[in-house]
């Protein structure tokens, strides 16, 4: 079992780093849309300490994120929020109900749908409002410009989840911030 200590530690190091990917590591795609591996990094932190890490996970660093590199205030922290929980949120609440690989990878292609439904729909109700655009014209995007990027995004983020997480759990059992014995 984790003490309170190591976890808020190794949480509060897991943001840090979700944080300095986001800062990194944003590479642009189309329109103001740029991708940012953050969102691999909430994931595990929902692996490793559930749902409510991830959610946690994802505010701060959207706060973070909010305060210091991004251009879209108050909107793009919602934004932010609602697609790392949609994706790591929804990862994790599978996973926690039956560790291994398999529900692992399950539970990310399950986050990784959710973002992309999801982030349909909030793009169709939030986009008019920052991109300055009509309604109408955030429609004709949707298909052409926000579903690619969304499903990209998801991809990445499930591809590198898969390929990181158990390196990731090594480095914390050799920092002592994870027991050794922990079934992840």
């Amino acid at each position: 079992m984790y003490s309170k200590t190591k976890k808020t530690a190794a949480v509060g190091m897991l943001c840090a780093f979700a944080y300095i990917a986001t800062a990194v590591g944003r590479v642009p795609v189309v329109l103001f849309l740029k991708y940012d591996p953050k969102d691999v990094i909430i994931a595990i932190t929902g692996f490793l300490f559930g749902p409510t890490a991830s959610f946690s996970a994802a505010l701060i660093v959207s706060f973070a994120e909010m305060l210091t590199i991004s251009e879209n205030g108050v909107l793009g922290l919602i934004m932010n929020v609602i697609s790392s929980c949609s994706f790591a949120c929804t990862a994790a609440f599978i996973y926690k109900r039956r560790r291994g690989p398999l529900r692992a990878f399950a539970g990310l292609l399950c986050g990784w749908g959710l973002m992309v439904v999801a982030m349909m729909f909030w793009n169709y109700l939030v986009a008019p409002i920052y991109m300055g655009y009509p309604r109408e014209a955030v429609v004709k995007l949707l298909l052409p410009a926000f579903l690619p990027f969304n499903l990209l995004k998801g991809g990445l983020n499930t591809a590198i989840t898969m390929l990181i997480y158990r390196p990731v759990i090594t480095a914390l059992r050799r920092c002592h911030l994870i027991e050794a014995d922990e079934n992840l």
